[in-house]
């Protein structure tokens, strides 16, 4: 997608204009023409400017959309970026190929060529890989964008948008095309590409460096476990070390706990969290910000065999601590455990870890909102507030519940990984604290009902979102 200043020589075949409802009754800010049209779809109520009204009108030349805001005190920033979005994703799926954006109005938001390259960056995407692609195949025909709101910004948003369509991609994969190898795989043509480092441990390398709880939850698959390493160091003296922890189950069946039929489907992906470290360590290596940045993903496949580990299995992790096993379904948290550990042995100022983790955080916050949970008030307002910029919703939730981190001890062992049903993402925040050492900076996003959606709605294609990606970016630009 190429994005380009308004009147650089052009012919457009679709204009797009977003509209308060407020804007509605005052066109002053468009010229003759287009004020004259807008007018007489505004009279005849054909467009009232509530939120998430498109209108499409053909034109002599192209088409004009229109795409509402909704009332002035609601709309911001994150408003406008899915309003692009819905406009610019309608236009190339209606076979436009150029588009004239009109924003200007909108400048009293700071931030609106950030906003608009994200949109071009996002509009356009959908996992179709695996589609036969017939004589009725109607690519995505948007190519460029002409903005009359244009700055260096539009640059850093595109990049933003990039890592997220960079995660989705890998997240889509099947588990039949992508495993903790092929992880290991991509996470080194990355490196590669980007002059990152990266250090891959095998699974002798897990046994030699003592990672008892990844090893246990990839013993029932032919696809052994792996830990990645990525790095990224600036140049100069980094402000900030920060470490970013991603769950990588390449394929969930629950293991021996075996998942019901209909909790199966969409398991290929419970390895949204590496993949978000994927595209956020590309987001990091493009934009160069000046903090030192660990990407961890720890990927494994959960699988049912022979081999596979039990329930009342006690499984030793890196850092020491006993864990007796009571679900095998219980699998994000063992994996999160090890790469916690090493994580912490770095000394970081901060570590973010991001897990499909629990179905307790999407009967608590449904499918549009993610878990936040952290151990520093500081560290969880910034990335409250990175959240909040991104449209990314969190809510945060408890990490002071004796009751529930009483309820971890076992008779046999230090820990056992499975509470009850009752504050169940609670249990499992609890559980992964007990393995970042004391003193770090640590928050946690359980992303279950956030990392999938099964029609588009925002900045998301039908499939992985990637939640969290332009988040944790955000967050790491303003360290």
């Amino acid at each position: 997608m190429q994005i380009r200043p308004l009147g650089s020589g052009h012919s457009a075949d679709s204009l797009l204009v977003l509209l308060r409802e407020e804007d509605c009754k005052n066109l002053t800010p468009f010229d003759g023409e287009l004020a004259g049209i807008l007018s007489v779809l505004i009279s005849r109520r054909d467009f009232t400017g509530k939120k998430d009204s498109l209108l499409r009108v053909p034109m002599v030349e192209g088409c004009l959309y229109v795409v509402g805001l909704g009332k002035t005190e609601k709309c911001s920033l994150s408003v406008i970026r899915e309003a692009l979005v819905q406009g610019l994703r309608k236009i190339g799926t209606s076979r436009g190929k150029i588009a004239d954006v009109i924003v200007s109005h909108l400048a009293e938001y700071d931030g609106l060529s950030f906003v608009l390259g994200e949109a071009g960056g996002l509009c356009g995407y959908s996992f179709d890989s695996y589609k036969t692609k017939g004589k009725d195949y109607e690519p995505f025909s948007l190519t460029e964008i002409y903005s009359d709101v244009y700055g260096d910004e539009v640059s850093a948003g595109m990049k933003f948008a990039d890592a997220q369509v960079f995660s989705r991609e890998t997240a889509n994969e099947p588990g039949c095309s992508v495993c903790p190898a092929t992880m290991a795989e991509k996470a080194q043509a990355l490196a590669e590409e980007y002059g990152l480092a990266c250090d891959i441990w095998d699974e002798k390398r897990l046994s030699a460096e003592r990672m008892g709880a990844l090893l246990a939850v990839g013993s029932g698959s032919k696809n052994p476990p792996r830990l990645i390493h990525l790095t990224y160091k600036p140049e100069g003296t980094p402000s900030k070390k920060v470490a970013i922890v991603g769950k990588g189950i390449t394929f969930d069946s629950g293991g021996l706990n075996i998942k019901p039929d209909n909790f199966m489907l969409t398991m290929k992906g419970d390895k949204t969290g590496a993949c978000n470290v994927l595209g956020i360590m590309k987001g990091i290596a493009e934009l160069k910000p000046g903090v030192e940045v660990h990407g961890f993903m720890t990927c494994a496949e959960n699988m049912p065999s022979g081999s596979a580990f039990r329930p009342d299995d006690i499984i030793t992790a890196r850092n020491g601590k006993t864990i007796e096993i009571n679900n095998t379904d219980a699998e994000g948290r063992l994996v999160l455990a090890d790469a916690l550990s090493v994580a912490s042995e770095l000394e970081p100022d901060v570590i973010i870890d991001m897990a499909t983790l629990t179905g307790a955080c999407v009967v608590a916050l449904g499918k549009y909102r993610a878990g936040l949970f952290a151990n520093d008030d500081g560290l969880a307002g910034k990335i409250l507030a990175s959240s909040s910029r991104e449209g990314e919703p969190l809510w945060r939730m408890p990490l002071d519940d004796e009751h529930i981190a009483e309820s971890m001890k076992s008779p046999f062992a230090d820990l056992v990984n499975s509470g009850n049903r009752y504050g169940g993402a609670i249990y499992a925040a609890l559980f992964l604290k007990e393995f970042v050492a004391d003193g770090i900076k640590w928050a946690h996003l359980d992303i279950a009902g956030v990392d999938f959606c099964d029609k588009e709605y925002g900045v998301y294609a039908k499939g992985a979102t990637s939640f969290g990606v332009r988040t944790c970016l955000d967050y790491l630009m303003k360290c």
